[in-house]
Parts: C-alpha cells; sequence; structure tokens
C-alpha cells in the first residue's frame, strides 16, 4: 500500500485541501534573503550545472550541491535503482559514470514553483549518450537538495505510441496474406518451442503482466508464466470478499488506465477479470497452467534453463534472463506448531482461505492482525461465525477515508486530475523523494491521521487492541516500505473489534489440540477453523525452491530498505533491497510490490532488459551488497 505526500515541499499546498499540518523544514527559511524567482533559480542552476558536466569539471558540478543533498537516479546514470548521499557520494557517482552518461540538454517541462522554506523545484528533461530522460529538482537557496532523474526511453528504440504507432493495416498489395489474427497465432505457437524467449517472467499476476506490456512495447521477447489456468486468478480465487484497499487512481496500469466509471476500490474479482482483459489486450505472450520446476544459470554462456511443466508437458526453455514476479512477499509463513496433525477442524494460511462460506455457526481462531487477518475476521464474522483474533505483535491502523484525504488526494484523486496532476506526474513527485527522508515527510502525515481518528484509536485501545505507528511514528507508508505488512487499512473490521464482536487475544500460540487453541499464557480458545494470517517470507525464499540455497543466499534478502527498524535490519540501502534492478546473481531480476509500484518500475526493468537485448553498454554502479541471506 502507498501512502505519499501533500505537497513537494512536504507541507503546504495540496491541491484540493487545505494543509493537514504542520511541517518543520530542512533547511533553515530563506525566503527572505531569496530575490531571483523561483523559475530563474532553476534555470540558472540547470545552465551551470550542464555546463559543468560537458566540460568533465566534477568538483564544479558537485559545489552545486547542498552539504546534505541526495540525487536518485533511475537507471538514467548508473543502470541501476542507486540513490547516492552528500557530495562525496555525488563526486563517486560522476567520476565513475559521467562519461559514457554524457548528459545534456537539462531543462524544465513546466515552470518551476516556490515551495517554501527558501524551496523551488521543478520537474526537468534531459538527453544522456543513449536515452531520454525525466526527473525532478529541488533547490534549497541556490542549491540542490534532492535530484531525480529516471530514464524515459532508449534512442532508436523508443515504443510504437502516439505519432509513432504502427499503421496496422495494408492499404494496397499485401505479400503477407495473412491476417492480424494468423500472425499472432504464429506467433504464440513458436515462442518458446522453435523460437526462445530473451526474458521469462515467472508470476502472471499484476507484476508480471504490467513487465510484459512494458516488453510487449519494447519489441523484447517475452514470455509470462502462471501457474493458475487464467490471468487474474491470483486474485480470483481468493476468499469473495476480498477487495483493493488503494483507491483506483493509484492503480492504473501501463498504457491502460481504468475507465472513468471504475469503482474507486476494485473487488477482487473486477480486478481479475481487468488482468485478463488486459492480458489479451496488450498482446503479452502469456502462459497458463504453467509451473515452473527448476532453472540453473551457465555463467559462461550467460543463459538460464528453465523447466517448466505446461498442460501436463514437459519443456525446457533457455532465456537469457530470469525475472520473478511473484509478488514482492515469498512463500506464506506457517507456523510449525505442536498438535497441528491432530487438530479436527481445517486449518491454512490466510492464502489459501476460501471465504466465510460454509464456515456458519463455527468457532474460528485467526492468528494475526494485520490486512488479511482483519477482512478474514470482517467476512467470518458477517456470515455467522464466532470469531477470535489473535494478536501478536503491536498493529499500525489507519482509515481508509484519512488515506484518501489526508494521504493521497493531493496526488492520487479526481480533485488532483482535475488540478493536472496526471499519473506520471503523480509518479514522479512520489519518486522524487529520497527514501531517506521520507520518513520526515510522513511523520506530519501520520500525526493528522491520528488526529483524524482519535476517536477510534481511543476505541481500539478500550478493547485492548495493540496500536503502534511505526517505529518513528512516521505511519504506513514506512511500515509498507521496510517490511511489508504490520498495517491494516480499515474498511469495516476496526468498529467490530471495538465493540467486541470480533473477540481479541494476545500473545504466541503454544499448540494445538484436536478443538482448540492454546495460547502461550495457558487461554484455550475453542476452534473449528484455523487461519494463519501470519505473513510471507522473502522473495528470495523462492530462489531456493526454484535454484538453490547457494543463490538465495548470493542474492540475500529481498524488499526492505535497511532502516534498522522492526523488521528492516541495517545497514542503509538506500533503495528497496533487489528490487527492479541487477542483483548479485548475473541476469536474475525481482519485480514486485502494489500496483502503483508494479506501474511505474516495470518500465525502469523493462528498459534494463532492453538496452541488453540491443546490446547496449549497461555498465552498473553500485551494485547492491549483500547484507542478510533471508
Amino acid at each position: 500500500m502507498g501512502i505519499d505526500f501533500p505537497c513537494p515541499s512536504g507541507c503546504a499546498k495540496t491541491p484540493g485541501r487545505r494543509p493537514a499540518c504542520s511541517v518543520p523544514h530542512m533547511t533553515q527559511r530563506l525566503d527572505a534573503a531569496i530575490t531571483q524567482s523561483p523559475e530563474a533559480r532553476v534555470q540558472s542552476w540547470l545552465a551551470d550545472f550542464e555546463s559543468a558536466l560537458a566540460a568533465r569539471e566534477i568538483d564544479r558540478a558537485v559545489a552545486k550541491f547542498a552539504l546534505d543533498s541526495i540525487w536518485r537516479d533511475l537507471v538514467a546514470f548508473t543502470w541501476n535503482i542507486k540513490t547516492v548521499e552528500g557530495r562525496d557520494g555525488i563526486a563517486g557517482m560522476l567520476r565513475a559514470r559521467l562519461a559514457d552518461t554524457d548528459p545534456s540538454g537539462f531543462r524544465t517541462r513546466e515552470p518551476a514553483s516556490d515551495d517554501g522554506g527558501g524551496v523551488a523545484s521543478a520537474f526537468i528533461e534531459f538527453e544522456t549518450a543513449v536515452g531520454r530522460g525525466v526527473g525532478h529538482l529541488r533547490l534549497k537557496g541556490d542549491q540542490c537538495w534532492t535530484l531525480l532523474t529516471a530514464l524515459d526511453e532508449l534512442k532508436g528504440h523508443e515504443e510504437p505510441r502516439g505519432a509513432r504507432r504502427v499503421f496496422g493495416a495494408v492499404h494496397g498489395p499485401d505479400p503477407d496474406g495473412r491476417s492480424w489474427a494468423e500472425k499472432r497465432a504464429e506467433q504464440e505457437a513458436s515462442l518458446g518451442y522453435s523460437q526462445q524467449p530473451y526474458v521469462l517472467v515467472v508470476g502472471g499476476g499484476q507484476g508480471g503482466i504490467a513487465l510484459g506490456a512494458r516488453l510487449r512495447q519494447l519489441g523484447v521477447l517475452a514470455v509470462v508464466i502462471d501457474k493458475h489456468a487464467r490471468p487474474g486468478d491470483h486474485w480470483r480465487k481468493r476468499y469473495k470478499t476480498l477487495c483493493l484497499h488503494d483507491p483506483v487512481w493509484y492503480d492504473h496500469f501501463p498504457y491502460l488506465p481504468f475507465p472513468a466509471n471504475w469503482p474507486v476500490f476494485s473487488p477482487k474479482d473486477k480486478i481479475a477479470d481487468w488482468l485478463e482483459f488486459y492480458t489479451r489486450v496488450m498482446e503479452i505472450p502469456y502462459w497458463t497452467s504453467t509451473t515452473c520446476l527448476s532453472a540453473s544459470f551457465d555463467a559462461q554462456a550467460e543463459q538460464w534453463t528453465v523447466d517448466v511443466d505446461r498442460d501436463g508437458a514437459r519443456l525446457t526453455l533457455r532465456p537469457t534472463h530470469l525475472v520473478l514476479a511473484t509478488g514482492m512477499a515469498g512463500k506464506p509463513n506457517v507456523p510449525e506448531l505442536p498438535g497441528q496433525n491432530v487438530f479436527h477442524g481445517d486449518q491454512h494460511h490466510s492464502s489459501q482461505h476460501p471465504g466465510p462460506d460454509g464456515y456458519a455457526g463455527k468457532r474460528a481462531v485467526v492468528i494475526g492482525s494485520g490486512t488479511s487477518a482483519h477482512d478474514i475476521c470482517k467476512a467470518l464474522y458477517e456470515n455467522g461465525v464466532d470469531v477470535t483474533m489473535v494478536q501478536r505483535a503491536s498493529t499500525l491502523v489507519v482509515t481508509s477515508e484519512a488515506v484518501l484525504e489526508i494521504a493521497l488526494g493531493g496526488l492520487y484523486s479526481e480533485q488532483a486530475a482535475a488540478a493536472g496532476i496526471a499519473t506520471e506526474k503523480a509518479d514522479l513527485t512520489v519518486a522524487s523523494l529520497p527514501y531517506r527522508i521520507i520518513a520526515d515527510f510522513q511523520k506530519p502525515i501520520s500525526d493528522a491521521m491520528r488526529l483524524r481518528d482519535k476517536d477510534l484509536y481511543d476505541r481500539l485501545e478500550g478493547a485492548g487492541f495493540r496500536l503502534d505507528f511505526g517505529d518513528d511514528d512516521s505511519g504506513q507508508f514506512m511500515k509498507y516500505l521496510r517490511r511489508g505488512g504490520g498495517f491494516y487499512i480499515d474498511v469495516g473490521a476496526s468498529d467490530l473489534i471495538c465493540d467486541g464482536r470480533i473477540k481479541l487475544c494476545h500473545g504466541g500460540v503454544e499448540r494445538l489440540t484436536e478443538e482448540s487453541v492454546i495460547l502461550d499464557d495457558g487461554t484455550e480458545l475453542p476452534a473449528d477453523l484455523v487461519v494463519y494470517a501470519t505473513g510471507f517470507r522473502s522473495m528470495n525464499s523462492f530462489v531456493a525452491d526454484l535454484i538453490g540455497q547457494d543463490v538465495a543466499d548470493k542474492v540475500g534478502k529481498v524488499w526492505g530498505l535497511g532502516s534498522g527498524t522492526t523488521q528492516d535490519p541495517g545497514p542503509w540501502e538506500g533503495e528497496l533491497r533487489n528490487m527492479w534492478k541487477p542483483t548479485q546473481q548475473k541476469n536474475l531480476w525481482f519485480h514486485g510490490g502494489n500496483l502503483h509500484q508494479s506501474r511505474h518500475y516495470s518500465l525502469f526493468l523493462a528498459l534494463q532488459l532492453k538496452a541488453r537485448c540491443e546490446g547496449i553498454p549497461t555498465p552498473v554502479y553500485g551494485l547492491q551488497q549483500v547484507h542478510h541471506q533471508s
């Protein structure tokens, strides 16, 4: 789940609503000392910066940055997703990458803005030796505070859209008499058999589908494989009340946004049908009922050997690149407990929960207190089940209304769209804040949400629910980035807990008996159903199963920032571990996250793969080191 920012400077000017809070700026107020307009300051900085880069005067270029400056690069300079901090970090990156990158043409996309506190900001464009980029600049006074540079397209390999779209029809004699459908059928029949894919994407949920669409538009031969019988079955087969908790404006897909009449929150079957429709319309080579059995990498040939089972037939694929798009979470984390083998009722992980049908009149124990636990408890209660939630650790709760009003409204809403903030601009705004400082921007947002929903929080605590707002009170978005869970966006379950209709217990589970769950304090909970809403392991757990434990250890932990907070051990990484970028295992990539991240970062992963497909040199700067193996 994503929570964004009320304004680029962090406090003042959210389109469509009053400021939610007051944010202490990261710098002294410089307004009185600044005489130039924001536009003049930005244009002067860009001109001087480009001049220094063109002359290869790195020290002069670095002097344009503040001492606490941060440069976030998405592929354009580093062929990586990499953040460098401070003048020394920026100087090191430029010494390694300036000559090859050969940047030029820095310019603003629209007039610069005054963000208050002496901060001026602007969306920018530029070119490199091989591509065109976009980004964002923030100045404190006349020095750069934050800079975002992002590769947008490769020169000579632009996507065939807009003015470059294909003609489609043949007007006049056609030496190839095949129809569009016949050509597509022949392509699909050959791919993976007489013609090997350059990229194999394992996992056909929203992440794999978004990446498949990007690769298709870039002309990269790729196959997306999935074990389910239909695209969208990841959603279709979950419990019937499942619904997206992020609003529609945040969740658009690449190329094809949701229609204007799409509901704010998508029911799981509706999103499943959209994924199936999208896969067909975007002509994504997509193999259903296909299970990946094993994979191994030939370092000398720089090629994977991947054995799959496709509709019961074994097949060996030999892609150059392997992308695991199995979601940001790995395998279900199912605890091993004494007595599980003697329990008489049903027991399963939340990912396998079929929904409340069939459990009316029974007793359920749901172990966990995150999003799935709340959703499942609510649906069970509403279908006549006596349900108890076992809260093992404190949980962050935010209301759906607060997310819409305070967290997302400035960038992803009807009001934002009416104010000219298109999805691409909103995504760039989010990306423009380096992870190092996001928590400082999120704390006042979290404070405003706590104030808005104080009554609910008081009632929850009165019912014994253990609340937190992140280790540093930075809220739900930071919890998502750091650990991928530990929160719930309330859509009704919290009231049921407050009223005691969903019962609440605390602690760990000691064992199961034939008809009950025994907690570590001796409490006995009679049960006909036990749901383990206990989360997921790191994505590299799939690597261990598919490729081997040695490669899983070589790649290391996936997700998290190294913040040193709960379930996100340091050291500081600066970016999400292993996501959408080169890993320590050559030609192995990870793609996942929520719909927003799948949309936005699929472009950068696709461009990295396209460049390699076309033989464009891609020297990676700052390849992530491995500090945690699982």
